[in-house]
């Protein structure tokens, strides 16, 4: 717990505005782990993260609502973050509905373990945004209002599709919602620049610039200093 506590203390000093807290990795190949493993790794750290910051914005990434119910009464966190924007959890909406907790919903085709064998889209922009905007009219015939989107940069997508989902960031906006783009260390960059993760860093800021200026409202990062000197460059940048 205590190298969980020194690399929030870490982000915080950077200046991250919103820390993304999960008890397992949905990276590509990914295990996944039972509902009683996460929610056992979720209140080890949530307890220990919320004695150490009473006042950090918490974003708890889940698709289980058992999960996301638990965060958000015993421990306050302020967002779910959902890989699978519900379809993997039927309990999902109605739990969010029931929370009135901000929602973050993202694409991902297949399941973290299988999920980049072999992607196929007919039209990758058009299709991700179809499923996001079901799902938006879903959660706001529910009573959900607070809803961020993500496309899901790398979550059964190619290098292709991911340069593709770039270029046309700016299409989300036709959905009128905040978008959440996560960009960083991912292996469209160091396997395009034939580097490895640890190598990434400005492939990441390149990437990041990019979808600020397509139209990106939230970055994910690893990297948090880099992306804030990224933020601060373009706004100066927008008022010359």
């Amino acid at each position: 717990m205590g190298e969980v506590i020194g690399k929030i203390e870490e982000m915080v000093n950077e200046g991250a505005t919103i820390v993304d807290i999960g008890a397992w990795s949905s990276r590509p190949g990914a295990t996944e782990i039972s509902g009683d493993e996460e929610i056992a790794r979720m209140k080890k750290i949530l307890s220990g993260v919320r004695k150490a910051y009473p006042e950090l914005l918490i974003s708890v990434d889940t698709y289980r609502a058992e999960v996301a119910r638990l965060a958000v009464r015993d421990f306050e966190a302020d967002i779910i973050n959902d890989i699978s924007a519900g379809t993997m959890d039927k309990k999902m909406f109605e739990t969010i509905a029931e929370l009135q907790i901000p929602y973050i919903i993202m694409h991902m085709k297949g399941i973290p373990r299988k999920m980049q064998k072999n992607p196929v889209y007919q039209n990758i922009t058009k299709e991700i945004i179809t499923f996001l905007a079901e799902k938006v009219n879903d959660l706001r015939l529910m009573g959900v209002n607070d809803i961020i989107i993500d496309p899901g940069f790398g979550f059964g997508k190619t290098i292709d599709h991911n340069f593709q989902l770039l270029k046309e960031l700016n299409h989300f906006k036709a959905l009128d919602l905040p978008l959440l783009v996560g960009l960083s260390r991912k292996s469209t960059i160091y396997k395009t620049l034939d580097v490895r993760s640890e190598e990434a860093l400005n492939g990441s800021t390149v990437l990041n610039t990019l979808a600020i200026l397509n139209g990106a409202n939230i970055l994910r990062v690893h990297d948090i200093k880099e992306a804030k000197e990224v933020i601060k460059l373009l706004k100066a940048y927008n008022k010359a």
